[in-house]
């Protein structure tokens, strides 16, 4: 018999609900996207599935969350055709590549930057003012913005910002804030439902004129990326990668249901942890579910199926330098991975049709 490659994990409140009913479109009121760069790949077989066929069938309003990656994987679950968008999506992803200057084997921020910002305005052209107008989907792209020294992206400033922000979160995340505040650029319709007063915030109307720089903004990853400056609409600064203050979208979750119906978060996610922010990804104390997961279900390959990959993992940024320029073998076993991960698409409408029969384990 054939292991699964697919894991659900759930809080106390989850679990007692998929017992009851079992996994329900109507019943899912958030979907969140971790950031996580090409580990997202993975998830493009059950994005696939879940927005271009079981969730298209509900009627009521559902809110996707993202960071990063997570941000671009949910605008693109709005599109007309988010099967389409996702292959591509995809395809996109493991495709880029970069012209590298001379004596480099991997290319500089702006370099990276300037490409990226292409790619998008390419993947969204004419489709922005559609997705944001969705009748049901409303989207939020979560972005970091800098405070005081990173208040502007420099030379000097910038690893000296983010080294103040690394001890700070050592001591407390809520320090996090005197470097970083989360702005979530939200799509009009009804607000965002979560309660986000765990982490200084901001909340930004989404516009056609400020979707493509906030998107850009939720991928930059810093060093890697350039920072966005002054996006329109919003507070001015700098903006960098939504995965820094919400690496995983840890989030206060149970406070959706305040006033309304009982509602779940959906997480798609590459592995059971939902780590709070980048910066806690060191400090495995800070791994464990906690309360605020308690209506989640993640949906996520089991490690046994991750060690059949190529070099036994999923796709990473660790895979640039492993591969450096031989971009032909990187696309080959990511496209690979993906390839493998249709399994995970698979298992998840197994679990569906089993109803509340469904295996679900403690997140």
């Amino acid at each position: 018999m054939t292991t699964p490659a697919l894991r659900i994990y759930a809080g106390r409140s989850a679990r007692a609900h998929l017992a009851e009913h079992g996994l329900r479109p109507q019943d899912v009121r958030v979907v969140a996207g971790a950031a996580g760069g090409p580990k997202g790949l993975v998830l493009g077989p059950m994005d696939r599935y879940l927005f271009g066929q079981w969730l298209a069938g509900s009627t009521h309003t559902v809110h996707l969350a993202g960071a990063s990656i997570g941000a671009w994987r949910m605008a693109t679950a709005a599109l007309a055709d988010p099967r389409a968008g996702f292959a591509r999506l995809t395809e996109d992803y493991i495709a880029q590549t970069y012209e590298l200057d001379p004596g480099r084997t991997l290319p500089n921020a702006a370099q990276v930057s300037r490409g990226f910002e292409q790619e998008l305005r390419a993947f969204f052209d004419g489709q922005v003012e559609a997705l944001l107008a969705h009748p049901r989907y409303r989207l939020h792209i979560v972005t970091s913005r800098g405070r005081h020294v990173l208040g502007r992206e420099g030379r000097v400033r910038t690893p000296l910002g983010y080294a103040g922000a690394l001890l700070s979160n050592a001591l407390s995340r809520r320090t996090l804030g005197a470097w970083l505040e989360r702005v979530v650029f939200s799509s009009p319709g009804e607000a965002l439902p979560v309660d986000l007063s765990d982490l200084r915030h901001r909340q930004v109307r989404l516009t056609a004129e400020n979707f493509r720089p906030a998107l850009l903004a939720s991928c930059s990853i810093p060093f890697a990326l350039k920072a966005v400056h002054d996006i329109p609409g919003a507070p001015p600064g700098a903006y960098w990668d939504g995965g820094i203050t919400d690496y995983h979208l840890h989030w206060n979750y149970p406070s959706i249901n305040r006033g309304a119906a009982p509602g779940l978060v959906l997480y798609p996610h590459f592995q059971k942890a939902v780590v709070p922010g980048w910066l806690d990804k060191s400090l495995k104390h800070r791994h464990h579910a906690t309360p605020f997961l308690d209506n989640v279900m993640v949906l996520a390959p089991d490690p046994a199926w991750v060690r059949t990959l190529p070099h036994g993992k999923l796709p990473d940024r660790s895979d640039f330098k492993r591969y450096a320029t031989d971009l032909a073998g990187r696309m080959a076993v990511w496209r690979r991975a993906v390839a493998e991960s249709e399994r995970l698409a698979d298992d998840l409408a197994v679990a569906v049709a089993a109803g509340p029969r469904l295996t679900v384990e403690p997140l």
